[in-house]
């Protein structure tokens, strides 16, 4: 299984997230799942691909040309595809099309960004594959909060909420993603409108 993996850029977040998203990439290629994802060097990203190369799997980076021309940020350097599209929009595309599911490990706005993404995708059926929050020391617990606060003023239904799992717990969150889908939901049942 190909496994988008989300995360944080930055070099300078606490140390306890980088060896998490490095154990969880590891046991990734123990379990036979290769990566996809940004193709950056440091912070989670960084330590994802580390973590799967430590484990034998492989890697596919996805990153614009852009963010080598400007040095944007660190590209990891031992990925075993590289692919360079031009735009972030080409990226996330990329990225959505090369995987079988996606885990969500914590990060700034471009992970934000990228979860609700997928997040709506899924809500508009046009995929079913599995999304998990890698929930590292309840990094997404207001996230949790906001969208359940959206569901009591009805601008979210509740079934939204089974179109992903959000889990400290790695045996959890690979149990899921590694379980196929049994129930097909319809736009109608996800969302008004």
């Amino acid at each position: 299984m190909r496994i988008c993996v989300f995360g944080a850029a930055s070099p300078t977040i606490d140390a306890d997230y980088i060896t998490k998203v490095e154990i969880m990439g590891k046991k990734m290629a123990e379990r036979g799942h290769s990566l996809v994802f940004g193709g950056g060097g440091n912070g989670l990203m960084g330590a994802a691909a580390r973590g799967v190369r430590d484990g034998g799997g492989h890697i596919i980076g996805v990153i614009p040309k852009f963010f080598k021309e400007e040095t944007v940020e660190e590209i990891c350097d031992f990925c075993n595809e590289l692919i360079e599209p031009d735009t972030m929009r080409e990226r996330k595309q990329i990225m959505e099309d090369h995987a079988d599911a996606f885990i969500v490990t914590p990060g700034g706005i471009g992970t934000y960004e990228e979860f609700f993404e997928i997040l709506t995708s899924k809500q508009l059926c046009r995929h079913n594959k599995p999304i998990a929050l890698y929930n590292i020391g309840g990094y997404y617990n207001l996230v949790a909060k906001a969208m359940e606060d959206a569901i009591q003023k009805n601008f979210i239904k509740d079934s939204c909420l089974d179109l992903f799992i959000m889990t400290e717990d790695l045996e959890e969150l690979f149990s899921y993603i590694e379980t196929p889908a049994t129930k097909i939901r319809t736009v109608k049942e996800l969302k008004d409108g």
